[in-house]
């Protein structure tokens, strides 16, 4: 091994004319306190040059760094590392240091840099835009159509074992402590706020819809069917989460899905096509067409196998659904964090332009389906930029957008002009909805009255099941707990089911948010669907409404903090950034940006590669075409 960092060393160093030379002792010294972007870019350096001695290599230090410092369960800490090491060290070697891609790792991870300007000057390639404006209601009877979402079913589930586990998420049997009988605070049958959904949870849903739906005429689904253990994920159990999921969902009859952030291995492993590496989520795309062939047919379902997951097809009812990967542009997905920045992985925006022109020229409406929303603070700035201007172009084929991934109740508004938002620019809505998983709040599901001529959504009404219902744990009672129309059209003027909700009357909704803070409240507590009471003032209020007005990223108020932690927390309802849980990686690098964490990457070091490994010499700026994984 020593003689293979010193190798190592000559072959980085070598042919590169050098300013500045230091070593790994001398940066590991100067970082003193990860506070500013500079010193993440200095922390960044020396775990390139770990990245550059293996992926083994790589796992191992950053395993011991946190187990060292508590940051996770040791399990935790050798599964979440074990998975996503190989992948942050591939990105760590393509990447140059001082760069746009070195600037968003550092803010996604550590939260020490703020975001970079968006790059206007790309933009998707796109026809003239037409005078064509938006239909208006046809005033014909509505059609209903249903919206799940982050079923995140758990097959471990175990009732009786403990919800009050040390990791994220419980009602498993980790340890002896926590299994049944051993533990002071057992599992119900149908769920609890701290732990994915059982069985029982979603079979209970699809009853439910069944009973207060039939009429439906078909379901949408935006992702997310693997529960949040993501430490112990395998491609073998993610299949076969996908395969047992789809399989129950058939019940419902005909759904249009998406791909989720959960659903790969490792969670939020989505590399763009011109990726070098062995690691691929093929299996999973190939999962997901043989399970959605049954309602997409099989030329979707070919496609979804070739293009990332992603398809486009006609209802019957003549609608055009448009389901895309937007997991592409998660900032957690670190196969974006390459060399050179991909403006448009994969193709994805050619080829939703190509849907959309296509589309337009039959006369067809349109509806998108996507897990992320391109409008959270989740989402790369420059990728929402380019989304954004796609449904500019396209406002009057787009009859509306719809995600999930959040875990919560809310909405996002496109504007032809963010510096003037009102109703008059007010273009796009995109509806989040709210998950199964009842942690983040009571099991949801959604009801849309659509147009049957324009597919514009003319109301909707969202049904939950109270989790701290006396009869929840043997019967859980589907009720309705709002719809738009009774909630904030009676107060707008707006109760015509034949009038849709348009952009100008969500914009009229915020504005209503604005003057009324009773009302604005009351929507706070829908977020969790009635589940969290905390009440949201100030600078909170000034957030969530900016939020709900940011179809567009950059727009969010999103404020970046050093420290940045994704543990879920469960003591507010007022979250701007994407609520589900991604990468247990994230908090265990981000630990490092502290004296304490720096000193544990220190000790780490050498004691897994020996001294000898703070001798290295470390170039200040330096770019090595890295071995693939």
């Amino acid at each position: 091994m020593r003689n293979s960092i010193t190798a190592f060393a000559k072959q980085e160093i070598a042919g590169h004319e050098l300013a500045k030379r230091s070593l790994l002792s001398d940066i590991l010294t100067d970082i003193k306190n990860l506070t500013e972007c500079s010193s993440c870019e200095a922390l960044l350096e020396v775990l390139k040059v770990l990245a550059h001695l293996g992926n083994n290599d790589f796992v191992k230090v950053i395993v011991e760094v946190c187990q060292t410092l508590g940051v996770e369960d040791n399990d935790v800490c050798s599964g979440a590392i074990g998975l996503e090491g190989p992948i942050l060290a591939h990105a760590l070697r393509q990447m140059t240091i001082g760069t746009k891609t070195s600037t968003l790792f550092c803010l996604t991870v550590f939260g020490l840099c703020q975001w970079p300007d968006v790059d206007t000057s790309y933009s998707p390639s796109m026809t003239t835009k037409p005078s064509t404006l938006r239909p208006a209601s046809s005033g014909k009877t509505p059609i209903k159509v249903v919206h799940i979402s982050d079923i995140h079913v758990d097959l471990n589930y175990t009732i009786g074992a403990s919800w009050n586990c040390t990791k994220n998420i419980c009602c498993r049997s980790y340890t002896t402590a926590d299994e049944p009988g051993n533990n002071a605070t057992p599992a119900g049958a149908y769920g609890n706020v701290h732990c994915d959904t059982p069985l029982s949870l979603e079979e209970s849903m699809y009853a439910a819809i069944e009973s207060l739906v039939p009429e439906r005429q078909f379901t949408i689904f935006t992702g997310d069917v693997v529960e949040g253990a993501v430490w112990m994920v395998t491609d073998v159990e993610v299949s076969n989460d996908l395969n047992n999921a789809y399989a129950r969902m058939r019940a419902l009859g005909k759904t249009y899905a998406v791909a989720g952030n959960h659903d790969a291995c490792p969670v939020n492993s989505f590399p763009p096509a011109d990726i070098d590496t062995t690691i691929s989520t093929q299996w999973a795309y190939d999962a997901m067409s043989a399970n959605w062939e049954t309602w997409i047919g099989n030329t979707a379902a070919a496609e979804v196998s070739s293009n990332y997951g992603s398809y486009s097809v006609v209802d019957s009812s003549g609608l055009r659904i448009v389901s895309i990967n937007t997991n592409f542009w998660y900032k957690q997905n670190f196969w974006m964090y390459e060399k050179n920045w991909e403006s448009d992985p994969s193709g994805m925006f050619a080829w939703l332009v190509s849907q959309l022109e296509q589309a337009e020229a039959a006369g067809e409406r349109v509806w998108i389906l996507g897990h992320m929303p391109m409008g959270a603070s989740d989402t790369f700035h420059d990728a929402s930029y380019y989304f954004d201007l796609i449904i500019q172009r396209f406002d009057a084929t787009i009859a509306a957008v719809f995600y999930g991934h959040t875990h919560k109740d809310e909405f996002e508004i496109s504007y032809s002009d963010y510096t003037h938002q009102d109703f008059s620019t007010a273009t796009m809505m995109s509806y989040i909805a709210p998950a199964l998983t009842p942690t983040s709040g009571n099991p949801t599901f959604r009801v849309y009255d659509v147009d049957p001529v324009t597919f514009g959504v003319l109301d909707m009404t969202v049904y939950y099941a109270d989790i701290t219902s006396d009869t929840y744990q043997t019967n859980p009672t589907w009720e309705i707990l709002y719809s738009v129309k009774d909630t904030y059209g009676s107060l707008l003027g707006v109760t015509d089911i034949a009038t849709e909700l348009t952009p100008a009357f969500w914009h009229n909704v915020t504005a209503l948010f604005e003057k009324n803070d009773t009302v604005f409240q009351e929507y706070i507590g829908r977020k969790t669907r009635d589940y969290d009471t905390s009440t949201c003032t100030g600078s909170c209020k000034m957030a969530e409404i900016c939020q709900l007005r940011a179809a567009q990223s950059q727009y969010n108020c999103a404020i970046i903090k050093p420290g940045i932690n994704f543990k879920r927390d469960t003591t507010t309802g007022v979250v701007v950034a994407g609520e589900c849980d991604g990468s247990r990686a994230i908090p265990i690098l981000s630990s490092m940006a502290n004296v304490t964490g720096v000193q544990a990457l220190r000790d780490a070091l050498v004691m897994i590669l020996g001294s000898s490994i703070l001798n290295i010499t470390v170039p200040s700026n330096y770019t090595v075409n890295g071995t693939t994984i």
